[in-house]
Formats: structure tokens, sequence, C-alpha cells
């Protein structure tokens, strides 16, 4: 009975333990990788935060973020699939390595690609500003969403 007894709290104080971990790390961002952590001075999220954009910067803006979304939301489900093709390959009872090595390239392919979107998209933004605006946009540079560099990799560790 004593056994049980002990057994049972141990369990308990291991499941709170658990629990306050999670507590302290607070709530994960599920939009990783995307231009979500910037806000307007409207309230809305966007990459004119401080800035004072004029209405017709701010329609450029909008219209810029949102070409550059449509070009990069196929290469994202194409990076998907290829990530998803290469768990298949790594699993297999004798893993291919061409064919993972291959795949490895394609998926570096597709994100130099999402890469070179997301820099021409930051090139036509700057290219908009006056010389004021584009000093704070460009101290502004490593809070936007798609460029954590190696930062954001460490936190992520090896998932991508």
């Amino acid at each position: 009975m004593k056994a049980k007894i002990l057994s049972l709290v141990m369990l308990m104080s291991l499941s709170v333990a658990v629990f306050a971990q999670k507590a302290e790390n607070g709530p994960r961002n599920s939009m990783r990788g995307q231009d979500h952590t910037m806000m307007m001075q409207d309230g809305k999220r966007g990459p004119g935060q401080g800035l004072n954009l004029t209405d017709a910067q701010k329609d450029a803006f909008k219209q810029s973020m949102m070409d550059m979304h449509k070009k990069i939301q196929p290469l994202r489900n194409e990076l998907g699939e290829a990530k998803a093709h290469q768990k298949t390959l790594m699993t297999a009872e004798k893993p291919d390595v061409s064919a993972i090595n291959k795949n490895l390239e394609k998926i570096g392919e597709i994100r130099v690609e999402m890469a070179k979107i997301q820099v021409k998209h930051r090139l036509d933004m700057r290219a908009q500003l006056t010389d004021e605006q584009r000093l704070k946009f460009d101290m502004m540079k490593g809070k936007m969403g798609h460029e954590k560099g190696e930062k954001g990799m460490r936190h992520r560790g090896m998932q991508s």
C-alpha cells in the first residue's frame, strides 16, 4: 500500500513539474518563418511599423506583400512535399544515399528561391521610402520574420 501511495505521489509531482516547464516557455509562434512579427501604426501586422508611411506607401507595401506571398506559397508547398519525401527516403529499409542527396539539393534550391523573392520584396519596399524611413527600416531588419538567420535556426534546431 505504501509503495502505491509513494508511486502515485511521485507521478503527480513529475506531472506538475512537466506542466510548470511548459508554462515557463510560454506560447510558441505557430507562424514561424512568415512576416508576422511587425505591426503597423494602425495595429495591423506589416512591415511599416513606426515608419510613418503615407497612404500611398501603405498601399504599395500591401500590394508588394500580397505579390510576394503569391510567389512564395507554391514554393512553401513544394518545400513541404520535398521534406516529406526526405523523411520517406531516410526511413526506407535500404536508404538510397544518392536520392537523399539529390532531394537535399532540391530542398536547398527551393529555399534559395524563396530567399531571393523575399530579398527582392524587401528591396522593392525599401526603394519606396524616404531617407529617414530607410534608416528606420534598415534598423528593423533583424525583427522581420523571414530574416531570422542563424539565431532562428539555432532555436528551431534541426527541424527545418
